[in-house]
């Protein structure tokens, strides 16, 4: 930007150098020299690296290929495609790999620095672009560190990429940037290229990325409320010396500066035997506040306004609540929260925020109307107020992953005046969806309604093992384990939550750890000891006396620690290392390289079919960087499987030599569909009916994500109503008894009527299914159909309001039992669920909590997943839609206007593809 001459005379130096400065601060990415270059802004070395001024014109970025035919660069205004999600600034450089590329296509994109200094650096930037065939591959380079090439993953995917490198000593002319490639049709955007100097990282036992942002302020917490039930049972806690040692001056020494504890109203039964989970009433409240206190930390009082655990499945009010009328209990909640903080108050301890309530998505103290909800939520607010203006109000809710929940949850809040600062969220990475989206719906919340947002819980596995005797929350089959189950992937999973909330930016104020100390009273083989302990001292998450109150949960499913494999301490009080991941993410933290996790093999085949036995295996190390490994598998092993045949086998393997593998194979009874998963270019077996005068809306859509296996599905997408049946007549089947079922996601589907089905001439089985969000496969099946004369017809009936979409994939018939004339059968069940899932269940179903409760406001609905919209930035279509599918919408509606214009289309349809 060229400074304007200002025509005013007599202006003094004062208000030119305001002037001056104001206009340069308008500038995203530092100061304009002469030139109309961006410099460099103060931490990082890099010229226009947001790219908002014209590369090409400017020169301030150099871009090189070998091939200038195969590529179209340019400068791109987001402002071009109104579907994007800018990353940041205006600009971005967008790359496509033309079609008629003979091969890959690749280019380069760098700058020269003239002067760096010796330390540490780290190099970043974003990338965004196609997935599969049409993804783009970027690496990063600096003088002669490169990084591995990432791979783009989908329209408005946006990731960072970041290389770190050490100079020992100061360097001249150093070459920065990226090596982009890709095949014919590949694209993707660039953005918000930074080269910064960072601190030099700790030595340490684990790696820690440092997080690039943090503020000094930041809050890294821990809520310890089940510590004095613990250490009344005995539980010792020792420092990193193996000294015993009070937990809340370890906890400070490792970075944590504020202390969460929760409070109920009366967790006490008649008897005044406690309920459990550390029978946490006002007293050991205070108690818990005092010690962090001394040590140096503020304090996070959790009103659960309930006499035992309050979440989305349970709001209840608390016993002396339960006759009042409304009105009352409104006075009640303000009494209680006002004089509760005056007493935490007048016994020193620092309080800071306090939360009106614990994951409150289905109610408060037994109100369930919103409109109530919010009523009381003001009610605890005023109290906080009054009691002092300094301490935060928070609100806390629970899954960010549900689309538009949080968006409504907040918009609720402000449409009925509720009176807070802070809006808080639950966060376990094996429920709750990707970081990404954590602070994207985070975001939102704090640019929409300026409210401060924080993780209030989260929590990561460092072992499989279960401490207590007690089944713990986590692992378990169908969650999300995106970190290997080691103290290291703990580390890593923390300070990525530490990332997604600094990358709010200003309003992300902190993350809380749950329950980090939450150990075994003692080992599981004296568990009837730790029952009675446990009972005792209400140490375990709940007494067999909270039935009373809670018979529906607590009644039946109480004991010990849930989550004593999710600690920051071992199971007999030492400090893992990866509790000190709180003061490492302001410097980062490296230590020996090492292998960390080798992911397992599973493989599923058909008996018959040869078993694809991989040669390598994935191996991530504890700097997180994943690499391929030869593995030496057991060849006796399996070839004993396969003379076998059908049944689950464990092959076991070697890698580097040294190191042990599994590979868990199933060998499936044989499937009578063909092409079951439409990976096969001849679909013509498949037949499809387009039902009530709709026009085709499937097709077989080439994309994995959207693929239970394989890369191919049959995808549907309406914006008119959805009804079609797909079906499949197999013959010449030996008679007996046979289960069919098949994979099914999707979403939008308002007046559904789906079921999966199938007809022997005879008989008509079918089952109900539903789709219920993007990747929440259901797996509908038919058990015991009797096949007498060889033929059945399978298939499935989808039948939906306009916009509702998904995919079908797998469909699987398979014989499972002989049939004879008097009536006997083998191998034969009723209509049911297969592998534990069916009749619309989701295969990665959450635990009771999760999954229970988490209605919000009416106009609550589950949105379109973002991984099912568009990943081409030319369509508007969902990505359900695809370009096969609008030829195919096209090509029907020129059939009504006439054949010849239909020969037309039909002919420059073919030329497209």
């Amino acid at each position: 930007m060229e400074r304007k001459r200002l025509n005013i005379k007599k202006i003094n130096v004062i208000m030119a150098s305001v002037v001056l400065l104001f206009f340069n601060s308008l500038q995203p990415n530092g100061f304009v020299n002469a030139a109309g270059i961006l410099d460099q802004t103060e931490d990082s070395y890099l010229k226009n690296g947001g790219f908002e001024t014209d590369f090409w014109e400017d020169h301030s970025w150099q871009i090189e290929t070998d091939n200038w035919d195969f590529l179209d660069i340019r400068h791109f205004p987001y402002g071009n495609d109104p579907y994007i999600e800018p990353d940041e600034g205006n600009f971005a450089l967008k790359y496509w790999v033309k079609d008629s590329a003979e091969g890959t296509g690749s280019f380069t994109i760098k700058q020269t620095i003239d002067k760096l200094p010796a330390g540490y650096y780290e190099l970043s930037v974003r990338i965004m672009g196609g997935t599969g065939d049409e993804a783009g591959e970027v690496a990063l380079f600096a003088g002669e560190s490169i990084t591995n090439a990432a791979v783009t993953k989908g329209y408005n995917q946006w990731e960072t990429i970041k290389l770190k490198f050490e100079w020992k000593e100061d360097q001249q002319n150093i070459t920065v940037g990226a090596a982009v490639s890709g095949k014919p049709n590949a694209w993707g955007y660039i953005d918000h290229f930074r080269l910064v100097k960072v601190p030099e990282p700790v030595q340490a036992d684990l790696f820690v990325e440092r997080v690039d942002g943090i503020s000094k302020n930041f809050i890294k917490g821990a809520d310890v409320s089940s510590i004095i039930a613990l250490e009344e049972s005995g539980v010792k806690f020792y420092n990193f010396k193996g000294e015993e040692q009070d937990i809340f001056q370890t906890l400070a020494e490792a970075g944590i500066n504020y202390v969460r504890v929760r409070v109920w109203n009366d967790p006490y039964d008649s008897s005044g035997r406690g309920y459990g989970g550390g029978n946490n009433d006002l007293t050991k409240a205070i108690k818990i506040g005092q010690r962090a206190t001394a040590n140096g930390m503020k304090v996070l009082v959790d009103f659960h306004y309930s006499d035992f655990w309050a979440d989305p499945a349970k709001q209840k009010a608390p016993k002396a609540w339960s006759n009042l009328t409304f009105e009352e209990k409104k006075e009640a909640l303000y009494e209680y929260t006002k004089e509760s903080l005056q007493a935490l108050r007048n016994a020193g301890v620092d309080v800071g925020m306090v939360q009106i309530g614990n994951e409150t998505n289905g109610g408060l103290a037994g109100e369930k109307e919103w409109p109530k909800i919010c009523e009381l939520f003001n009610q605890g607010s005023k109290a906080v107020r009054d009691v002092s203006k300094d301490i935060l109000v928070v609100l806390h809710f629970t899954n960010p992953e549900v689309p538009g929940g949080y968006e409504t949850i907040a918009e609720t809040l402000n449409k009925n005046h509720v009176d807070y600062d802070v809006f808080a969220s639950s966060y376990y990475p094996y429920w709750h969806g990707s970081l990404e989206n954590l602070t994207a719906v985070l975001k939102h919340v704090a640019d929409t309604y300026g409210k401060k947002v924080m993780v209030a819980e989260t929590s990561y596995v460092y072992t499989y093992e279960d401490g207590d005797g007690h089944e713990n929350t986590a692992p378990k089959s169908g969650q999300t384990l995106n970190y290997p189950v080691t103290v290291q992937g703990q580390a890593h999973a923390i300070r990525d939550v530490i990332d997604a909330v600094v990358q709010v930016g200003e309003a992300g104020i902190g993350v809380f750890y749950w329950e980090p100390a939450w150990i075994p009273v003692g080992p599981p083989e004296n568990l009837e000891k730790n029952k009675e302990i446990w009972e005792k001292y209400g140490s375990g998450w709940a007494t067999r006396f909270a039935a009373e109150y809670d018979p529906e949960d607590a009644g039946k499913w109480y004991g010990g620690s849930a989550v004593d494999n999710q600690a920051l301490f071992d199971f007999h009080g030492h400090p893992l290392p990866s509790l000190n991941v709180f003061k490492y993410v302001d410097t980062g933290a490296v230590a020996p390289l090492k292998i960390d996790e080798i992911k397992n093999i599973y493989l599923s085949v058909y008996e018959g079919e040869k078993i694809p036995v991989p040669e390598k295996v994935s191996v991530i190390y504890n700097d997180g960087t994943e690499k391929s490994e030869t593995v030496a598998w057991d060849e006796a092993a399996i070839e004993d499987a396969v003379r076998k045949g059908i049944g689950r086998y464990e092959i076991r393997g070697k890698v580097l030599g040294i190191y042990n593998v599994t590979m868990y194979l199933e060998i499936k009874p044989k499937n009578y569909v063909l092409n079951p998963s439409f990976e096969e270019e001849d679909r013509s077996m498949w037949k499809i009916t387009y039902r009530n005068g709709t026009s085709p809306h499937t097709d077989f859509l080439n994309k994995a994500s959207d693929a239970k296996t394989g890369n191919y599905s049959l995808h549907f997408y309406s914006d008119q109503a959805v009804d079609f049946m797909v079906e499949q007549t197999i013959t010449g089947l030996e008679p007996g008894y046979y289960n069919f079922n098949l994979f099914l996601q999707g979403g939008d589907a308002k007046d559904a009527e789906m079921y999966i089905f199938a007809d022997t001439g005879e008989k008509l089985y079918k089952t109900g299914t539903s789709v219920n969000g993007w990747a929440n496969w259901v797996n509908p099946e038919i058990k015991g159909i009797l096949v007498l004369d060889g033929t059945v017809t399978i298939g499935a009936s989808i039948k939906a309001g306009a916009g509702a979409w998904g995919t079908l994939d797998d469909f699987y018939l398979y014989r499972v039992g002989d049939y004879t004339p008097d009536g006997e059968k083998g191998g034969q069940g009723e209509t049911g669920n297969h592998g534990g899932t069916g009749n619309g269940q989701q295969e990665n179903a959450k635990d009771e909590k999760e999954e229970q409760g988490i209605l919000v406001p009416d106009k609550f609905a589950r949105g379109h997943h973002p991984e099912a919209e568009s990943n081409d930035p030319a369509r508007k279509l969902p990505e359900t839609g695809t370009s096969h599918f609008q030829i195919l919408l096209a090509g029907a509606v020129v059939l009504f206007t006439g054949a010849l214009l239909f020969l037309k289309a039909k002919r420059l349809s073919g030329q497209k593809s």
